[in-house]
C-alpha cells in the first residue's frame, strides 16, 4: 500500500502527517503540484513479461500521459538486489537533486521511496506497484530503492537521453528516514 509522510523540515524525524489513502495522498500531493495516480493493467503480466508486454498492458495510461505531457520516450527498468551495481545506484539517487523535466515513474512491482522538497516540507511518498508519481520539472527530490531493491518501473521521458539530473549539493536527504526505516 502506498504511503505519504510529511514532514516539517525543522523536524526531519517525525513526521506531521502519515496518509494511506490513495485519494488523501492524491490530493494532498496535488496540492504543491505533484500527480500521483493508481492503475491496473489492462491485460495480465507476470515476472517473466517483456518489456513490449508491460508498456502494452498500460498502453492507455501511457497515452494519455503522453498525449497530456508530450513524453516521447517510454521504457521500462527493473532492479532487484542482484544487481551489480546497486550500491552505487543507490548512493547516486539518494542526492537531493532536480531535472529540467518532469521524472514520471510508475511502479508495476515492488516499490521505491520519493522524497519531495517543497518550500518548508519533505514529502516522502511511498510508491508501492500500481502508484505513478509525476515529480514536475525543477522540484528538489531524491529517490531511495533500499539496500535490497525490488521493482520494476515504467518511466516517461521528454528527453531522448533519459534521466538527466542537476544535483544541489545539500545533504538534506541524509536527515530524513530511508526506504528501509519505513517498513
Amino acid at each position: 500500500m502506498s504511503q505519504l509522510f510529511v514532514y516539517h523540515t525543522s523536524q526531519p524525524k517525525q513526521a506531521v502527517k502519515v496518509l494511506n489513502h490513495l485519494e488523501d495522498i492524491s490530493s494532498t500531493l496535488a496540492q504543491v503540484g505533484v500527480r500521483f495516480e493508481h492503475w491496473q493493467a489492462n491485460q495480465p503480466i507476470t515476472a517473466q513479461s517483456s518489456s513490449e508486454d508491460v508498456i502494452a498492458a498500460y498502453a492507455d495510461d501511457i497515452a494519455r500521459l503522453q498525449k497530456e505531457g508530450g513524453y516521447a520516450t517510454v521504457d521500462v527498468i527493473s532492479l532487484d538486489e542482484t544487481h551489480p551495481q546497486k550500491v552505487e545506484l543507490r548512493a547516486k539517487f539518494l542526492d537531493e537533486h532536480v531535472h529540467s523535466e518532469d521524472e514520471v515513474r510508475f511502479f508495476v512491482s515492488g516499490r521505491g521511496l520519493f522524497s519531495l522538497h517543497i518550500d518548508q516540507h519533505i514529502y516522502a511518498v511511498l510508491c508501492e506497484k500500481g502508484a505513478l508519481i509525476s515529480v514536475p520539472a525543477g522540484s528538489k527530490h531524491w529517490f531511495d530503492m533500499g539496500e535490497r531493491p525490488r521493482f520494476t518501473a515504467l518511466r516517461l521521458f521528454n528527453n531522448p537521453d533519459g534521466w538527466v539530473a542537476q544535483f544541489s549539493g545539500d545533504k538534506i536527504a541524509q536527515q530524513y528516514p530511508t526506504l528501509d526505516d519505513l517498513l
